[in-house]
């Protein structure tokens, strides 16, 4: 396989920090953005290239803008970043709720327009979760992050359509119980029957092969609730 071009948000930590490190050891070239680089810079893999970006951040988003113009183009983006909630609806201010959108909805939108001019027939890879599904299993507390996850799942149908003709492809994962910092902070004790390295692997493949298979498809990655 060919080596590829791979942008992976939310690096500091989690599945993101796992991803940036299997697809640099396959020697693929990465650009692993997070507000915390320091995680990645410990790593100090040849492949990797990172800085502080805060996807919320006009200013940062020219500076991913800046550095990929280097890349002759930019095979994959994994949209991994995310931000949680747990609190009572009606104790959640706009304010709160509006954080959330702006990590889990619009920095996604946006890092997806500034990314999909520099590609051909790459594969977008947006990183939901079952609580943002339909008809799943949905818990109290969650009302601002399952929500925005439902929202980047019609979002990337939206895409898939309006970039038929051209490419590249998109996808979303709605992935379900992985132990994670974030899943911790969510369900405080539990234990998931995946580990953050687990699930990248999983990714990692998916991000590889999947648009061979699929566009504009909901994947839903989970074998138990949470």
């Amino acid at each position: 396989m060919s080596k590829k071009n791979i942008i992976i948000t939310g690096t500091s930590r989690g599945i993101g920090f796992e991803l940036a490190k299997l697809f640099a050891d396959d020697g693929h070239k990465v650009l692993a953005l997070s507000r915390n680089p320091r995680p990645i810079l410990d790593v100090n893999h040849a492949n990797i290239a990172t800085f502080s970006c805060d996807l919320c951040s006009k200013e940062d988003h020219e500076k991913v803008r800046e550095f990929i113009a280097d890349w002759e183009g930019v095979d994959i983006l994994i949209n991994n970043a995310g931000a949680l909630l747990n609190k009572p609806f009606l104790e959640t201010t706009t304010d709160e709720f509006e954080a959330i959108y702006k990590v889990n909805v619009f920095a996604v939108a946006e890092l997806t327009r500034l990314v999909v001019p520099k590609m051909d027939k790459g594969h977008v890879v947006t990183i939901s979760s079952m609580g943002g599904v339909q008809g799943s299993v949905k818990f109290p507390g969650l009302s601002a992050y399952s929500s925005s996850k439902g929202a980047v799942i019609t979002l990337t149908e939206l895409w898939a359509e309006e970039f038929k003709e051209t490419g590249p492809s998109f996808n979303v994962l709605a992935i379900g119980a992985v132990q994670t910092e974030m899943l911790a902070e969510a369900f405080p004790g539990y234990e998931a029957p995946l580990t953050a390295k687990q699930m990248a692997n999983y990714i990692k493949h998916f991000a590889l092969t999947g648009h061979q298979f699929y566009n504009g498809k909901l994947l839903q990655v989970s074998s138990t609730t949470p």
